[in-house]
């Protein structure tokens, strides 16, 4: 079935949830002409495009993918003229600085744009996405001068980004890399070296393609300090910024995948011609720091592919669940019944909305923290969204992600048989999804950082903070004598205490069982996401119950799909929990040898 974009959702969770209205007060983006009212217009049109240009490529991507031949990558066929209009129609500049060419729209809005090219096909928004990410990372580090000469045409979509930090010895662990840096004293180095699982290293959709490159230079330490970061265009940049000679990096292959076929990921063979010529990103030594705010975007924005595949999914068993005639209704019917009529089918597909919905809330809650991280003129506040962003990234990433591959396998199974055959499309969401709990840092590494960086370093000072939160909005459900509210109350009052119990045993154990800690990082990182999530269904459900009288149906479906996520999910909390606090030493019990 035809993607259709979720905007009345979208825009819910927009103005009700994150606050719409107060991020684009801000001047910053009021000064770039965002408001209240101008949100739908953009959203509608970024709708229009997904869905008329991008999502028809997705099914056929997955079936003519992109190819390599002699160093040429082809990417599926309607890709390049896809990209192009993207790019001219502005849409890689909607979150970026005016000064570049870009728009400054809050990432709030640019959040909701980008679900919707995730949705559309999630091998193309890998580029934009990838190239947004590059953006960032050259705006926090760069000189003036490589941001004159490579941003603009980013901005613009003349050209795109890559990603260059995993190598074959070195995959999470970047202490390994060994590509290296050799100055050549004009201010340009020498680069030389293998980078694998390069999302569109190589293509033919841009002009040129400007990778962010991770190498050590010669007298660099060792370990991650000794990293430093570079651009290496594939073709270099004359002074009045026209193209000139190709650069010394090529691809050597491309990778044959699961899913996300249609987006080609590259092995990059850098200076085997002598030397490939690269620019320094800030200062020496300091490379990691600057990818981390790449790494960090990439990572807010693989969570939101979770939330575009799952939504996707949702949709194609809805219409499959309406449209498939079996059996009779279990109440007695005439004859045969869609599916849609059966418990255990509604089952599914209430867990596959109310996964999506709770998790979309959350990860636009946290876009809303970054705009106001960035643009609230005061210190504290912005020091205080940072807090939260920061605490929130790992869990829109993990929780999301692994969310989808249960949601897209939900979708196969909406489908019976006809899931399992490919022409049915079903299986190719799960198939795609499948890589999202995997690259920009897997699950296991969110959780580890949700655990260590994020709780133990501020001695769960923000977890605490969002807790209190929780138990605000838990007064406001017991102020409503709607029979929802009270039992959405009863489930998030229950939720939250288990979060605060697996808090305190990390705060209690961090330092004196770190095994036993890391053992329940990941279900910390599932509670979490599960509290937090359903903390904002329950706000969705106070605001559905002060709005529904305007719009009967699309409200009443929003409280009831809130406490269905209490009734059904939020439980869940308790028993990671009771994981969390308990099972350190049964995780950790047998030897090595007894595997």
């Amino acid at each position: 079935m035809p993607y259709v974009a979720p905007v009345k959702d979208m825009l819910f969770a927009m103005n009700e949830l994150a606050g719409l209205s107060e991020v684009v007060a801000y001047p910053t983006y009021a000064e770039a002409g965002a408001d209240v009212d101008l949100a739908p217009a953009i959203l509608e049109e970024a709708a229009k495009f997904n869905q008329d240009v991008v999502a028809p490529l997705n099914w056929p991507g997955d079936q003519n993918p992109s190819s390599f031949k002699e160093g040429v990558v082809t990417t599926a066929p309607g890709f390049k003229e896809a990209f192009e209009q993207f790019g001219s129609a502005g849409w890689q500049g909607v979150v970026h600085p005016a000064e570049f060419g870009g728009q400054g729209l809050p990432k709030l809005i640019a959040t909701a744009c980008f679900e919707m090219v995730h949705s559309a096909s999630l091998s193309f928004a890998l580029c934009p996405m990838l190239t947004d990410g590059a953006i960032e990372a050259l705006l926090t580090a760069a000189s003036p001068e490589l941001l004159e000469r490579f941003v603009p045409n980013m901005i613009s979509g003349e050209w795109t980004g890559s990603m260059c930090l995993t190598e074959p010895q070195a995959g999470s662990d970047l202490s390994m890399v060994r590509a290296r840096a050799v100055p050549e004293g004009n201010g340009a180095y020498k680069i030389f070296g293998t980078k694998i699982y390069i999302t569109y290293g190589e293509h033919d959709m841009a002009k040129n393609i400007v990778h962010l490159v991770l190498a050590r230079t010669p007298d660099a330490p060792e370990g991650v300090k000794g990293i430093s970061l570079f651009v290496v265009p594939k073709f270099l940049v004359n002074a009045d910024g026209s193209l000139g000679d190709r650069n010394d990096v090529h691809c050597v292959s491309i990778e044959h995948k699961l899913g996300i076929k249609a987006s080609p990921t590259a092995v990059l063979q850098f200076g085997d011609h002598g030397g490939a010529i690269g620019y320094l990103v800030g200062e020496e030594n300091r490379g990691l720091e600057y990818m981390f705010v790449m790494m960090n975007a990439a990572r807010f924005a693989v969570g939101m592919q979770g939330i575009a595949v799952a939504e996707r999914a949702y949709q194609k068993a809805v219409q499959y669940a309406k449209d498939r005639v079996q059996s009779r209704d279990l109440a007695g019917s005439p004859g045969p019944v869609a599916i849609i009529h059966q418990p255990d089918v509604k089952r599914m597909l209430m867990t596959m909305r109310a996964y999506t919905e709770a998790s979309r809330a959350l990860a636009y809650y946290a876009a809303a923290a970054y705009d106001a991280q960035h643009a609230d003129p005061d210190e504290a506040v912005k020091k205080a969204n940072q807090a939260i962003y920061e605490f929130l990234v790992p869990i829109v990433k993990g929780f999301s992600t692994e969310m989808s591959i249960e949601v897209a396998s939900l979708g196969v199974q909406v489908h019976g048989g006809m899931g399992f055959i490919e022409e049915t499309g079903a299986a190719q969401h799960y198939r795609d999804a499948r890589i999202l709990t995997i690259y920009e840092g897997t699950t296991a590494i969110q959780a580890n950082d949700l655990v260590g960086r994020k709780t133990v370093r501020d001695g769960g000072a923000t977890a605490k903070v969002l807790s209190q939160k929780i138990a605000e909005t838990e007064k406001e459900l017991a102020a409503s004598s709607s029979a929802d509210a009270q039992a959405v109350l009863k489930q998030l009052t229950l939720a939250r205490a288990a979060f605060e119990e697996a808090v305190a045993y990390i705060l209690a154990n961090a330092k004196s069982d770190v095994k036993a800690v890391y053992a329940g990082s990941f279900a910390y990182l599932r509670l979490a996401g599960l509290v937090l999530g359903g903390w904002q269904m329950a706000r969705g459900l106070l605001a559905a119950e002060r709005l529904r009288e305007t719009d009967p149906s699309f409200y009443s479906a929003k409280i009831a799909t809130a406490r269905f996520f209490a009734e059904n999910l939020m439980p869940q909390t308790q028993a990671l929990a009771t994981s969390i606090v308990e099972s350190g030493y049964s995780t950790n019990a047998l030897e090595v040898e007894q595997f």
